[in-house]
Order: structure tokens, then sequence, then C-alpha cells
């Protein structure tokens, strides 16, 4: 450690100064030619450069898929009314034929309105069945013997 030669480590060399000092150039100042101001337009008109994006297309329209479905998931709380599931069913027939954008809402209507049509019928023919029943046991709740009085 008594050796003054010897540098610790990560310490910063000396290095000899250098032999040819950096030429020194005059610093100019850049003037607009014949008195145009800084924010004047381009000499030259800009040009059309044609990109590879494709054309703009306008959105298919998908009215009657959109209503069947909205009319489809309506009919599972207004199953009753026969009307709404028969109306997603017809407007998702129509949907499919015409709207092949609006194909996976046209079947979402026809699945659930026919579902709910189902089970519109299934419920009138239980409660016909119900009133035929209940008005066939009446007359025979009436007598109580098999004998006319």
């Amino acid at each position: 450690m008594s050796d003054n030669t010897s540098q610790p480590e990560g310490a910063s060399q000396q290095y000899p100064p250098q032999q040819y000092p950096q030429p020194q150039y005059p610093q100019q100042q850049y003037q607009q030619p014949y008195g145009q101001s800084q924010y004047a337009q381009p000499l030259y008109p800009q040009q059309y450069v044609p990109t590879a994006y494709a054309p703009y297309a306008p959105p298919q329209p998908r009215g009657l898929s959109i209503t069947s479905m909205v009319l489809g998931l309506a009919s599972i709380v207004f199953w009753f009314t026969f009307l709404v599931p028969a109306g997603a069913i017809v407007l998702g027939i129509i949907g499919l034929k015409k709207e092949p954008a609006g194909r996976g809402m046209s079947i979402t209507g026809i699945i659930l309105g026919g579902v709910c049509l189902l089970g519109t019928i299934v419920a009138v023919v239980f409660w016909i069945f119900f009133i035929v029943a209940a008005v066939g046991t009446a007359g025979v709740v009436g007598t109580t013997s098999g004998y006319a009085s």
C-alpha cells in the first residue's frame, strides 16, 4: 500500500493531453431565403401517396336478426303471449335468409322462441286437460248415489 505508483481498483486513470486540438467552427445562423416566414408552406405541393389500407365497407344490416334475438329473450318472460315467441321464430327465419352477418343472433332468436313456444303449447294442453278433468268430475261430485230420487 505504500507504493504510490499503483492505484486502487476502480480509480480512473489519467490520460495524456490530446496532441491535436479540436477545430473551432464559427457558429452560423440559418436564415429563411427570400424573406419567407418560419412556418411557410412547402415549395412543392404534397402528392397523394396510396396506402395499403382496405377500403371502408359499410356495416351489413342486422335489424331482423337483432329483433329476433330480443324477442327470443323477451319470450322467456312473456312466453304465455304466444305472439312474442312466434315473432322471434318468424323474424329469425327471415333474418337467416336475408342477413348472413347476423346468423348467430337469428339462431338464438329461433331457439329461444321455439323453446318458449313449445312451453306455451305444453302449458295450454296441460290447462285444457286440467279443465276437462275438473268439469268431468264436477258432474260426479253432485250425485252421491247411483239412484235417482
